[in-house]
């Protein structure tokens, strides 16, 4: 049994077992593991509240374990109420439960909100911190490792976690048509244009010192033997970059910086959203929506300056 839901539920809890099965079946359908440690915690949650067996699972127990989350944001009560929706529907489809309870209860509505980009400078700020885009010989290889991940990243607006699992094997670094190749969610492939000339040379310098030739891009030990960097290590490293720059930017907001910066460029909705990755452009007209921010800020400063003027 998964030692967590152990620990935390006990092997003698009614749902422990089931929620272990449920789990290993997402490991087996190929649920990322950011996927399966947010449901784990979620559904281990839900089990603490309601200790009946599985066969007494009804729309009542859920409603009050929902109703227990109302301080929560939006998208944290939407997550957890899918974790409880999707162990549900795998319990129906395993016939421990005769209907679904989900299907009573209402789902979650969040506000669609603007992605926060990063500032331009803040962002070089940060990769400063790191080391040069031209770094001393002596520079060791995992903060060599770090600045390339991380620029990574940056200029093709990839998710952290699609960066951590690059392997050499993605890479096409033919002159002048410079790609990668980035495996994203549900299985899907997009291949990125390498437009960067200096990032191409830092990234080919990265590969030069490492001697990676295959596998993994970016590996968790520093004599190139490890496996890929995992996420929580890339978040960890990042946090203590941007403490040493003195700026306070998430990971993510990288992804998002890049993509305001081709909107601001006059990059179409669809080009952006390919070579974001987003299933469909609703979530990527998020980004024109910003842009419209930003106009609208630069408006109302040049009226504010106008109006200083007239006085």
């Amino acid at each position: 049994m998964d030692p967590v839901i152990a620990e935390q539920l006990g092997r003698t809890h009614p749902l422990a077992r089931h929620l272990d099965d449920f789990l290993t079946d997402l490991a087996n359908a190929g649920a990322s593991v950011h996927t399966r440690r947010a449901y784990r915690g979620d559904l281990i949650a839900f089990a603490a509240h309601h200790g009946e067996d599985l066969a007494e699972l009804t729309a009542a127990p859920i409603r009050a374990f929902l109703a227990e989350l109302a301080d929560l944001s939006p998208a944290s009560r939407k997550r957890k109420r899918a974790a409880v929706a999707s162990f549900a529907k795998w319990a129906v489809r395993h016939d421990l439960l005769d209907a679904n309870p989900m299907d009573r209860i209402d789902t979650v509505k969040v506000p669609k909100s603007l992605p926060r980009p990063a500032a331009a400078a803040d962002a070089a700020k940060v990769l400063a911190a790191i080391c040069s885009r031209r770094p001393r010989k002596d520079l060791p290889l995992d903060r060599l490792r770090d600045r390339v991940l991380f620029e990574t990243a940056y200029v093709c607006g990839a998710r952290a976690s699609e960066v951590c699992g690059l392997y050499v094997e993605d890479l096409d670094l033919r002159l002048d048509d410079e790609h990668v190749r980035i495996h994203g969610k549900g299985g899907s492939v997009r291949t990125v244009l390498l437009d960067d000339r200096g990032y191409v040379t830092l990234l080919k310098l990265y590969l030069a010192r490492a001697g990676y030739s295959a596998g993994p891009l970016f590996r968790a030990s520093i004599n190139g033997r490890g496996g890929p960097l995992s996420y929580d290590a890339a978040h960890h490293r990042w946090q203590s970059y941007c403490a040493a720059a003195g700026v306070e930017i998430d990971i993510h907001q990288l992804r998002h910086a890049h993509a305001t910066e081709l909107i601001n460029a006059g990059v179409s909705i669809e080009a952006v959203r390919r070579r974001l990755g987003h299933a469909s452009t609703e979530t990527t007209q998020l980004y024109a929506l910003l842009d419209d921010k930003v106009a609208d800020t630069e408006i109302r400063a040049a009226r504010r300056r106008r109006d200083r003027a007239a006085h």
